[in-house]
């Protein structure tokens, strides 16, 4: 119980830092370890191979929770995928995320952004393909990005968001 609390403070501690810095970040993220420690999904390797990993351990699917990670497709400008966590429902096409290493911040990447928007760009609403906020645009890419969906935290779709409501 005690490294379970030790390595949850560390954890905490550790988001801290990256959300309260006012100059340039010390740390340079990957979305993969920076997904798997906000949002609790202990899946490892490239991003998009998250999908795979998911099935029989954490439920999947194309709605939008809080908490659930969503998986984006690898493509040939993105060739290991990307993953970002979800961080807030806006509507059922736009919600928010929390993610690492996607705009070029202060003239480089591996940087956090916090609750930036993501839009279902998809013809289906079913979030297959998405364009999110680019921080040198100050708004949306103008390109959408093919998506597997969502990972929610345990195979019932609930995520830790979710559980802590619940709970």
């Amino acid at each position: 119980m005690m490294k379970t609390t030790r390595n949850l403070v560390g954890s905490l501690l550790l988001v801290a830092a990256c959300f309260g810095s006012t100059g340039a970040q010390a740390a340079s993220w990957q979305c993969a370890p920076f997904a798997r420690m906000i949002s609790g999904i202990q899946l490892f390797g490239a991003a998009a191979s998250w999908w795979n990993q998911a099935v029989g351990k954490y439920g999947q699917g194309n709605v939008p929770k809080a908490g659930a990670v969503l998986v984006f497709k690898a493509i040939g400008s993105m060739r290991s995928g990307h993953v970002a966590t979800v961080s807030q429902i806006v509507s059922d096409r736009i919600i928010k995320v929390t993610h690492a290493n996607w705009s070029i911040i202060n003239g480089h990447r591996g940087q956090v952004e916090k609750d930036v928007t993501v839009v279902d760009a998809s013809d289906a609403g079913d979030w297959s393909k998405v364009r999110v906020y680019y921080a040198p645009l100050k708004g949306l890419g103008m390109k959408a990005y093919p998506a597997f969906g969502f990972i929610y935290a345990d195979k019932t779709g609930a995520t830790p968001a979710a559980a802590a409501l619940a709970g």
